[in-house]
């Protein structure tokens, strides 16, 4: 099992997952700085960017020229920002290997796409599960379970490296936990991604023990525990 920690040099498409899914299964979405050392998703899409190398200075000039002075950009990892940059956020969160989960579809789940988009942003408004915008929907498959017409719980899919897809945006709407929701549909969202031959992993915030012990009994298993950092660029860029 690789290191629970980020201060290794990463050898592995989960250690640095961002980077691993912008310059390979979802590099249509990227946005890429001028030398390519750095690359992010589009604002509407997610808040994430990535460094080719975290202990490279040259990325992280990159990643400055991309996201321009004064502006705020999420990174994963346990890396010490350059002089100039400010550490906005910091994190503590867990990274789950999925490979021993059920995966199985869910008769009662259906596929949300972008005429859903309203609806889900109001799910997420209300439960919180994470960063969730307007174009997220287009990073993957998305699927929801509905109750007398109302979206009520949903889970779909984030970053993917190669051979790896993310669960995310798990939520169940507060009048209908405790019904096996959440579960169900991260096992439809598992089968899917096993189908194309990938295997699933998620984070979660390590303060958020409830989910994390549902992953758990699932089969999910501790791989990781990475910082999700908000960073400031340098207010002008060299």
């Amino acid at each position: 099992m690789a290191p629970d920690t980020d201060t290794a040099t990463p050898v592995h498409v989960l250690d640095n997952p961002v980077w691993a899914a912008l310059t390979g299964p979802s590099s249509a979405l990227a946005e890429t700085g001028p030398r390519g050392l750095a690359a992010r998703y589009a604002a509407e899409i997610s808040p994430f960017a990535a460094l080719a190398d975290p202990q490279d200075p040259a990325s992280w000039a990159d990643l400055a020229a991309l996201a321009g002075p004064g502006t705020t950009v999420w990174i994963t990892g346990l890396p010490t920002p350059p002089p100039g940059w400010t550490t906005e956020h910091a994190i503590p969160g867990v990274q789950l290997d999925g490979g021993a989960v059920r995966a199985e579809a869910a008769a009662e789940a259906v596929l949300l796409g972008p005429a859903e988009v309203p609806e889900m942003l109001e799910l997420v408004a209300l439960t919180k599960p994470g960063p969730f915008a307007r174009r997220t929907v287009e990073l993957g498959t998305y699927l929801g379970i509905r109750h007398e017409g109302r979206l009520v719980a949903m889970a779909g899919e984030r970053m993917r490296p190669p051979g790896w897809s993310e669960i995310s945006a798990v939520c169940t709407h507060p009048d209908h936990r405790g019904r096996g929701l959440a579960s169900r549909l991260i096992r439809a969202v598992a089968a899917g991604i096993r189908e194309r031959g990938d295997r699933p992993f998620l984070h979660a915030a390590a303060d958020n023990t409830g989910a994390i012990a549902l992953y758990e009994s699932m089969g999910f298993t501790l791989r990781r525990r990475p910082v999700f950092m908000g960073v400031r660029t340098p207010d002008t860029t060299a």
